[in-house]
């Protein structure tokens, strides 16, 4: 049961540790201190619940899902280029931290815009549903801990990286780093819309 949890805990910290699109995002509002603690929660819940999908064993039906699979590649790498869209408007002209604040989204449009990046984007899928989802043990105790384990390291990952953003905050006082900081963003955006369609024009 231990080595299941273990397992499951480094394999869901291994997938979700890297730079993309939702992880961006929450870095960008945790720098800000905007509505850090429900899209955090909102983040790891919605990975809790994938996970749950994936060790449940409806994996199998995702990956045989063609024409659903396309239809998120699209949705998603539409979304992403738009927010890449307004990473670069916002690098364009750029402004400190208390600027940025005060002209940070509400509430519900953080929210949707947190929803779009976990549920429009394949790769959730992929880490989530599937990789850990077929990693899972067969064994009712040890699956069960599996899946506990790799649900705790998103509620770790995100937590951790939405509230110890702020540590940075000293340096995005200055407008020039959130010009460098959107600029990336912008990037990462880029990258990951192509790696969407990429498989739908080969």
């Amino acid at each position: 049961m231990v080595f299941g949890f273990a397992m499951g805990f480094a394999l869901g910290l291994s997938l979700i540790v890297a730079i993309g699109a939702q992880n961006a995002f929450i870095l960008r509002q945790g720098i800000l201190r905007q509505h850090v603690f429900v899209l955090c929660l909102i983040c790891a819940v919605s990975d809790a619940v994938l996970i749950a999908i994936g060790v449940a064993g409806v994996g199998a039906i995702i990956s045989n899902s063609p024409n659903l699979l396309m239809v998120i590649r699209l949705g998603g790498a539409a979304f992403l280029l738009w927010y890449a869209f307004v990473a670069i408007r916002r690098a364009i002209n750029p402004e400190g931290l208390e600027a940025n604040a005060e002209a940070s989204a509400d509430l519900k449009t953080a929210i949707g815009t947190c929803l779009a990046f976990t549920f429009l984007n394949p790769h959730v899928y992929v880490d989530t549903v599937l990789l850990v989802g077929a990693s899972a043990p067969h064994e009712g105790t040890a699956k069960l801990a599996y899946a506990i384990g790799a649900m705790l390291a998103s509620f770790v990952w995100f937590f951790g990286l939405g509230f110890g953003a702020r540590l940075l905050e000293p340096i995005f006082k200055n407008p020039r780093a959130w010009q460098v900081l959107d600029s990336m963003i912008a990037v990462v955006m880029v990258l990951i819309a192509f790696g969407l369609v990429y498989p739908l024009l080969a």
